[in-house]
């Protein structure tokens, strides 16, 4: 008998919780508790076994994804923590790349490192790039720092030298060293956390993970206990920013991998929903409480990459924020959700986001304090979200507050009705969303326009509509259990752990073949034993990549390998699929330049069942409305009458002609004039705009 599977994904206003049971689906929201997130879980699991029936013993799998690593990092509310360098390079954290990411602001204010001065200290050691010792490491270096590390009661270290990556050695020695003086100090190691060139990136990714692992480590351990209190006995698996699944083991030693674990479930939905529908080209679309995601799915996968930036100074502004080197999902996050607030500047024009009402005290119609008007508060007043039916009952909202607070902060000043101003807060905030799309298509060289809008989280439905025809879009698809699409995403990922090593190697007559495959095999053996050790005996799937550049260019693109082991064919493929990806992003390529690889990555996952092709569905009927409500026409201008159906009543086939509107418990679907709206054979709503 197959047992269930369980997912939470704590966001920064609702906690989603989905059960997987016989291919079936129980999902709810409850409000995040920021001062105690895993409260919010253990509320949403135990509503789930409460409504479902199911007991503890009936769970085979728990998947969980937080934003506690994310806000401890925005929030500078870390571990104290210690960092030790190579000689002479204390400041190069601080350094970082020595340029303006705001040009003409005399005022910028650049990040500041997470380990503070007084708390980073020189070793004597010295490594040159291809591993060769230049100075043996001075083991009585240590004994000022250890000296400094007590007094300052150092909980977590994180060890950078110069080409770690390349020859280990000194950094475990001191980190054997400060196991045995310092037993109660996490150690993070640049060779374990990010073994790449480049030592700003590689310092900065370890010094967060050091920042973060004491908390994240009694986070996830006080998890684990609960969940055993309350009589769990299955595995405990966290999700990645990478889309894999990482043992419990795993997060705790490398937390910084779970930075944007939410929104990566999310693609996972996206993509595995495209390959199911047979679409080549997706864009997901990911609206929660707080932020909204986009991503760029094609041929069934989403991008990837190995660059992140979090706890940016100017949010949206690349440069301003502490670079990372994790997988990732690569995607756009703009500060776009049900919760962010409005306002009207000096030269009166609506600005929405990234400021955020969060949980608490939330959008003003919740009635806990807020006061200033939300996109909740304006979907609330045109008539979008039913206040007496949101979160399917379970949070009774106050119109007469929404509508108050846009009054106040926008139609006053603008002298507009409470429809135009909320109207006004809609359309900057779909504007800003449609804007974010568009930039991250035209960075990557993709095009926006023929794609299908996937839409998903709590308030990414009732936006679809209006996004799409901006971008041009004529398809949306609204999955089942769409509000919680994240945590169902969850449920799809594989077990997965990506392996990445910095080896220079020309693409010349010298190309060393046989080190390529030695280095091969020992990140194959790396991955598979930290997968083997959640998951034994899975099928596994292999995937390669390399780093490349021409021969002194400042940048890499990253390039698709085959599966190895290789032969000597490997390096005329390794130019082909080079030129090949150089020309499909800027258009050229260089003649008579040398090629050279720079970083060469292995992921394995899993193996997964893929998605069942979605069959035909039935001849079109036209459901009976469950009742009416009252929606502003952004198209007319005016407040009328619009049908109303309630998603389960809704049949395969079921078509519907916009405006209308189509609820169920954890969001609700506008469907648009223009757009008609029908329900697929397996439930999906698939809105197209004939425009």
């Amino acid at each position: 008998m197959a047992k269930a599977h369980l997912a939470a994904d704590i966001g920064g206003t609702f906690t989603d919780i989905a059960v997987e049971h016989h291919g079936k689906y129980f999902t709810c929201k409850v409000p995040t508790i920021p001062q105690a997130p895993e409260e919010g879980v253990f509320r949403g699991v135990r509503q789930a076994m409460d409504e479902t029936g199911l007991a503890p013993a009936d769970f085979e799998l728990i998947i969980h994804g937080t934003t506690l690593a994310t806000n401890a990092l925005i929030e500078r509310k870390g571990a104290k923590t210690a960092m030790l360098v190579t000689d002479g390079f204390r400041d190069a954290i601080e350094m970082a790349y020595e340029n303006r990411f705001e040009q003409y602001d005399i005022f910028m204010d650049k990040p500041s490192p997470l380990v503070p001065r007084k708390h980073r200290f020189g070793v004597v050691e010295r490594v040159d790039a291809k591993g060769n010792v230049l100075i043996a490491f001075a083991e009585n270096s240590l004994d000022f720092v250890l000296q400094k590390l007590r007094e300052h009661d150092i909980e977590s270290v994180a060890i950078g030298l110069m080409h770690s990556y390349v020859a280990p050695r000194h950094e475990r020695q001191i980190a054997d060293i400060l196991a045995r003086e310092l037993p109660g100090v996490l150690v993070s190691l640049s060779s374990e956390v990010s073994p790449e060139i480049r030592e700003y990136e590689r310092w900065s990714t370890t010094a967060a993970n050091a920042y973060v692992q004491p908390l994240m480590s009694r986070y996830l351990g006080r998890l684990s206990d609960e969940l055993g209190g309350l009589g769990f006995t299955c595995p405990l698996y966290l999700m990645t920013s990478g889309g894999g699944l990482a043992t419990l083991e795993t997060a705790r030693r490398f937390p910084i991998r779970l930075v944007e674990s939410g929104p990566a479930g999310g693609a996972i939905l996206a993509a595995r929903l495209a390959r199911e529908c047979g679409l080549d080209r997706v864009l997901s679309f990911d609206m929660g409480g707080t932020t909204a995601k986009i991503c760029l799915i094609d041929d069934g996968e989403p991008q990837h990459s190995r660059s992140f930036e979090v706890a940016r100074q100017y949010r949206f502004l690349k440069g301003s924020g502490l670079p990372l080197r994790i997988p990732v999902i690569e995607m756009v996050e703009i500060g776009a959700g049900g919760g962010s607030t409005a306002r009207v500047d000096a030269l009166s024009r609506i600005h929405v986001g990234p400021e955020s009402a969060g949980a608490v005290p939330g959008p003003a119609c919740y009635g806990q304090g807020g006061i200033e008007p939300t996109v909740t508060d304006a979907d609330v007043a045109l008539g979008r979200i039913d206040p007496e039916n949101f979160a399917g009952g379970t949070i009774v909202l106050d119109a007469s507050l929404s509508t108050r607070a846009i009054d106040n902060a926008v139609g006053g000043p603008l002298a507009l009705s409470t429809n135009g101003a909320a109207f006004g807060i809609a359309e900057v905030v779909e504007e800003n969303m449609a804007n974010a799309a568009r930039v991250h298509a035209v960075e990557r060289g993709k095009e926006i326009r023929g794609r299908t809008l996937v839409a998903f989280g709590g308030a990414a439905p009732l936006h679809a509509a209006r996004l799409a025809r901006k971008l041009g879009i004529c398809e949306v698809i609204v999955p089942v259990a769409a509000g919680v699409g994240s945590a169902v995403g969850f449920l799809q990922a594989p077990v997965a752990y990506e392996v990445v090593r910095s080896r220079y190697e020309l693409l010349d007559d010298g190309f060393d073949l046989a080190g390529l495959n030695a280095l091969y095999e020992e990140m194959r053996g790396e991955a598979g034993s930290i997968i083997s050790a959640g998951a034994p005996g899975i099928e596994l799937i292999e995937t390669c990549t390399a780093d490349m550049r021409y021969r002194g260019q400042g940048h890499e693109i990253s390039v698709d390998l085959p599966a190895g082991p290789y032969d000597r064919s490997i390096r005329d493929e390794l130019a082909r699929r080079f030129d090949a990806a150089y020309t499909a992003m800027y258009s050229r390529r260089i003649p008579g330049l040398d090629v050279e690889v720079m970083n060469w990555t292995l992921r394995l996952s899993a193996a997964v069942d893929g998605p069942t092709p979605c069959p035909s569905a039935p001849a079109a009927v036209t459901p009976d409305p469950a009742s009416t409500r009252n929606m502003f026409d952004p198209d007319t201008g005016q407040t009328g009458k619009v049908p109303v159906y309630r998603r389960d009543a809704l049949m395969p086939g079921a078509e519907i002609v916009g405006p209308a509107v189509i609820t169920e418990i954890e969001t609700t679907t506008i469907v648009l004039a223009g757009f008609t709206a029908r329900i697929n054979a397996v439930g999906y709503i698939v809105m197209r705009w004939e425009n």
